[in-house]
């Protein structure tokens, strides 16, 4: 009982700092010389091909000493195709009831099967105030993110256990014709 109690919480402390990501990107491709894949596709999804503007929502559980806490949050923010999050990217986020603003900063990594991992440095003033990581999923035309937070590490390098998801959608969805 104890070990499930401790799994739930670390997936909701996940989901809770998992909100960053959100992804954007403004600037015109020439992807011409490039293959278009998408999931369906036999040679899988890349940086490419997921890069954008992306909403997330985030919702799960932070597994302190003194118990669970519930987590929330909304993110906004843009992926470019070398991976990383590019600056403007925010998170409003609520941790048992204490509500913040924060900035985003990170990187990606998309496998050839549609899967992939995110860090997100996330920041309020200016200061450091956690990093998450996140397995990720891309599904539906690469229009949607399925994650699931794998670890939350504060400044201090102390691990928080968080049962957290998340799950991004497009703000501009395209069609698997699209780049």
């Amino acid at each position: 009982m104890k070990r499930i109690i401790a799994i739930l919480v670390a997936l909701v402390a996940l989901a809770a700092f998992v909100g960053v990501v959100a992804w954007d990107s403004t600037a015109t491709k020439n992807i011409t010389s490039l293959p278009v894949v998408h999931a369906a596709s036999p040679t899988g999804c890349s940086t490419e091909t997921v890069a954008g503007n992306w909403g997330v929502t985030l919702t799960g559980t932070l597994i302190l000493p003194t118990g669970t806490v519930p987590a929330a949050g909304v993110a906004r923010g843009s992926f470019d195709a070398q991976g990383n999050i590019t600056p403007g990217a925010t998170e409003a986020r609520n941790v048992g009831g204490g509500f913040a603003n924060e900035t985003l900063t990170g990187s990606w990594t998309v496998n050839p099967d549609c899967t992939g991992t995110l860090t997100i440095h996330a920041y309020e003033s200016g200061v450091l105030v956690r990093t998450s990581v996140l397995s990720i999923v891309f599904v539906d035309n690469l229009n949607k993110a399925l994650m699931v937070q794998e670890s939350l590490t504060l400044p201090d390098g102390t691990l928080v256990p968080a049962v957290i998801t998340a799950e991004g959608e497009r703000i501009f969805p395209q069609n698997s014709n699209q780049q």
